[in-house]
């Protein structure tokens, strides 16, 4: 059963909030971002029609703000399964739902010039530049239109080497937060928010949906929430390596999972420490420096 609830994004909380506001009782931002005033709001409206004030957007509550409509699936539903993946690890990569995930847009704390993107595209590893060049090869009126007079600057540095681009970056955007200052910041935001530059996204993030998809394959596991996990792992780890792999086939058999290996007839022992610190891989694939750790929410 669809309900929406506190941490939910999309247009249908949009939705909610514009009639919650109609109603006097959500005072916030349009923003389609289930928090604490959609949910406070609710909670009120719930009271209000003498239902369980719960803070659950369900069928019943659903039907009392749109007494024609039936509670609507997830957009985000329709969408294929590649972009659905993306959308998911980049909530966790900028702490939004899409479209604002595909925006999250970093400065240099990490030293590489700024990142972009669902999974961060960033410039100092080379991956943003790409993207970048073809958006504005296959959609440069977008593009023009968002970033206006600054559109050229924009053409000189993707057309500039490295250091100048790095340069660049840097001087747009001050520590010690790094973030960028506007209206640059808001230029990539709202790229970020077009159809046009998601399918980009999408297609630049095609490596680590095959790689997810050959894990699948590799541990017998075939469900869309199983192609999600992997599409992540690929994202943050690259691959599961030994002696991992043996350890979840080890686990799969004595849960009865269809991850089976005969070969397996004991626990692995690991050579370090279970848990301990975790790196994530720039989006091109080689490791960020060991101090390197993106948090963008």
């Amino acid at each position: 059963m669809t309900t929406y609830q506190l941490y939910a994004h999309g247009p249908e909380v949009s939705q909610i909030q514009t009639a919650l506001a109609a109603l006097g009782l959500y005072h916030g931002p349009i923003d389609g971002d289930f928090g604490g005033g959609t949910l406070a709001a609710v909670k009120a409206f719930q009271r209000s029609k003498g239902l369980p004030p719960d803070g659950v957007v369900g069928a019943q509550t659903w039907g009392a703000l749109f007494p024609t409509a039936a509670i609507p699936a997830p957009a985000l539903l329709g969408q294929p399964l590649p972009y659905r993946c993306l959308a998911l690890t980049g909530s966790f990569e900028t702490g939004s739902g899409p479209p604002d995930c595909f925006a999250g847009v970093a400065g240099d704390f990490d030293h590489q010039g700024m990142s972009f993107g669902a999974i961060q595209w960033n410039l100092g590893q080379g991956t943003l530049q790409p993207l970048l060049r073809e958006l504005v090869q296959t959609s440069a009126d977008l593009v023009r239109k968002i970033f206006d007079t600054d559109f050229t600057v924009l053409q000189s540095v993707l057309g500039a080497d490295p250091a100048d681009q790095m340069a660049w970056a840097r001087s747009i955007q001050a520590p010690p937060g790094h973030v960028l200052f506007d209206p640059w910041q808001g230029y990539f935001k709202t790229l970020g928010r077009q159809q046009e530059c998601q399918v980009l996204q999408v297609k630049y993030a095609r490596g680590y949906y095959d790689r997810g998809v050959g894990l699948c394959t590799t541990f017998d596991v075939h469900s869309e929430r199983a192609v999600a996990l992997m599409f992540d792992i690929s994202v943050q780890n690259g691959d599961i390596k030994e002696p991992v792999t043996t350890l979840i086939r080890w686990s799969a058999l004595r849960l009865g999972s269809p991850v089976r290996d005969r070969t397996c007839t004991g626990p692995p022992r690991l050579a370090w420490p279970v848990g301990g610190g975790h790196r994530r891989p720039a989006p091109g694939g080689a490791e960020r420096p060991a101090t390197a750790t993106r948090h963008t929410g």
